[in-house]
């Protein structure tokens, strides 16, 4: 039971990490990635459908997204999704091929950006709290119930904290990281 507590704990603080982790990639700096659009949807025969589901998309250019929808009638509404989404962007259609250029991002618009990614950082850090504050409290109640001993339940709520520590430095590592990333022109 122990162990249990310790591994899951373990295992939800390193989810809260990579949940972080993928909406950081979402971010977007100058330069293009395919991962951009991996949450833009398309209605797609009246049902929302993820953009790669109906699309190959590829870099065109280190500052260039290519969009190729497998059905030609798709065209329109891909262009459509990507323009109505809330990234920025403005596609253009070049027969079947969507090309989507990276505008360059303003001081501005940089600064709103981190502001933005700080507050993702803040809302990971404050999981990983409650997931620690959920393992301690399965701590007190093996405590009452005399499942463990008084000097096990205070080893194990140090251990709890040292990993919650490890987590929170680990984000805080991957905001700094993200930031040096946008701030580069």
């Amino acid at each position: 039971m122990i162990n249990d507590i310790k591994k899951t704990t373990e295992q939800k603080m390193q989810k809260s990490l990579e949940a972080l982790k993928a909406d950081l990639g979402k971010v977007r700096t100058g330069r293009a990635h395919t991962g951009l659009l991996d949450h833009v949807t398309v209605d797609y025969y009246g049902s929302p459908t993820l953009i790669t589901q109906v699309a190959n998309v590829t870099l065109v250019d280190s500052r260039t997204i290519g969009v190729q929808p497998w059905e030609k009638n798709m065209v329109g509404p891909v262009e459509r999704a990507i323009r109505d989404s809330d990234l920025g962007l403005n596609p253009s259609t070049n027969g079947d091929l969507i090309r989507v250029p990276m505008p360059m991002l303003t001081e501005e618009r940089r600064r709103d950006l981190i502001k933005v990614i700080k507050s993702e950082g803040e809302d990971a850090k404050i999981a990983v709290r409650n997931i620690r504050r959920d393992a301690n409290h399965s701590l007190k109640e093996a405590l009452k119930n005399k499942e463990i001993a008084e000097d096990v339940e205070r080893r194990l709520q140090d251990e709890v904290q040292k990993l919650t520590d490890r987590f929170v430095a680990e984000i805080d590592k991957a905001l700094a990281a993200k930031e040096v990333e946008l701030m580069a022109v």
